[in-house]
């Protein structure tokens, strides 16, 4: 089996580049990156023969299909903005594919995944893609499902790379139509910072105030969850409270808008100015706390009894005990690292979807366990307290 990394050198998808050379069977591992010089660095420090290094530019498209063609899957690290792009080129070269964000740009390419037989599962790290997978075991318990919230925190620096920089521009975007909630059986788009909720995520993490935000689980857990009644389903989540006040400063004075303003010669938009300056600052790149934390809680009616499932995840600490999840490795390692085991679960055909091409989510995808065993191979576990209510 053959994997071609996109944007394989960037800081989430070297983890997950990682994973798969410690942990898979694939024989070529080719890390593709527009910055190849970085590409390079990468492949020399993982130091396997089976890994390669090509430079691609997925505004290329031609170019970029006749480099993926004959590769089993596409493992996508691409950002948010360019996931459209790379995933038009993944279906054309007529491999699998799956990706970090699953914002929706993908849909357009369903038609050319089922035309060659493949699939394509957009949106697959911590979240969306493990709190998937929690939601589903303790809907899988459950005879009705009455309400899913789902949580998160994201303690890592506000702009450690600019495609995380674009990540916050994105998700506070006042105008996004993503950020909704599932209500009766209605999609409802809310504004930034909505109906904040105090959610007590594992230690070191603590309780912090946590708002809607756009992301996929509210659609594919609306589908997956139909035929139980659910009437009710947010997704909240937070950075570090230092990055929630500058983002909740910038949202109140209209900076998140992104209105373009001039300077000097140049015509750019606010907030892509104010990410080119975290970038390059050290407030943007550094944080106290690092890690990822999960909170899923789902209540419903098991034997006519009211229950609620409450599942977190804990994973090796930052402090340096633990080689490998030093600092910001304890939250690029969590994301990443999903990933990888779900490309190598497609690619081997390990799915409950095997044999239905096309755009697929998490939960048409994968058996929670599935995930949760692999997980725990590599020192992140879940945990789940049930209550009758």
């Amino acid at each position: 089996m053959k994997v071609f990394c996109l944007g394989g050198a960037g800081r989430i998808c070297r983890e997950a580049v990682l994973d798969l050379v410690q942990h898979t069977e694939f024989e070529q591992i080719t890390i593709g990156d527009y910055n190849v010089e970085e590409a390079e660095r990468v492949a020399a420090e993982l130091n396997d023969p089976r890994v390669n290094v090509v430079q691609v530019n997925v505004r290329d498209h031609d170019a970029t299909v006749r480099q993926m063609r004959g590769y089993d899957i596409v493992m996508d690290g691409t950002t948010i903005t360019l996931n459209g792009l790379s995933t038009a080129c993944i279906a054309e070269a007529g491999c699998h594919g799956i990706n970090l964000n699953g914002f929706g740009e993908e849909d357009r390419s369903h038609e050319g995944f089922v035309e060659h037989g493949r699939t394509c599962l957009p949106g697959f790290g911590m979240t969306p893609g493990v709190t998937q997978m929690m939601a589903m075991h303790a809907a899988n318990q459950l005879d009705d499902v009455h309400d899913v919230r789902v949580s998160h925190g994201s303690y890592r620096p506000i702009a450690f790379s600019k495609s995380i920089a674009e990540t916050t521009t994105y998700e506070y975007d006042p105008q996004l139509p993503g950020r909704i909630v599932y209500e009766n059986g209605e999609f409802i788009q809310v504004p930034p910072f909505a109906r904040p909720r105090e959610i007590k995520l594992p230690e070191p993490y603590g309780t912090a105030v946590q708002y809607i935000i756009p992301h996929a689980e509210t659609r594919t857990l609306a589908r997956a969850l139909q035929s139980k009644g659910v009437r009710l389903i947010e997704v909240r989540g937070t950075w570090p409270q230092q990055n929630m006040r500058l983002v909740r400063a910038l949202y109140e004075y209209g900076f998140m808008r992104n209105d373009a303003i001039r300077v000097g010669d140049a015509e750019i938009g606010i907030m892509d100015a104010i990410g080119s300056y975290l970038c390059d600052a050290p407030e943007g790149s550094q944080t106290e706390l690092y890690g990822y934390a999960l909170h899923v809680e789902v209540t419903g009616v098991k034997d006519g009894i009211s229950r609620r499932h409450t599942l977190t995840h804990t994973h090796p600490s930052s402090d340096g005990s633990v080689p490998g999840w030093e600092a910001l490795r304890a939250y690029t390692r969590n994301v990443g690292i999903p990933l990888a085991i779900a490309t190598e679960l497609i690619a081997t055909g390990q799915t409950l979807c095997a044999g239905r091409p096309g755009i697929v989510t998490p939960e048409e995808a994968f058996e929670p366990s599935a995930i949760f065993d692999q997980l725990r191979k590599r020192g992140i576990h879940i945990h789940e307290t049930i209550e009758n209510l």
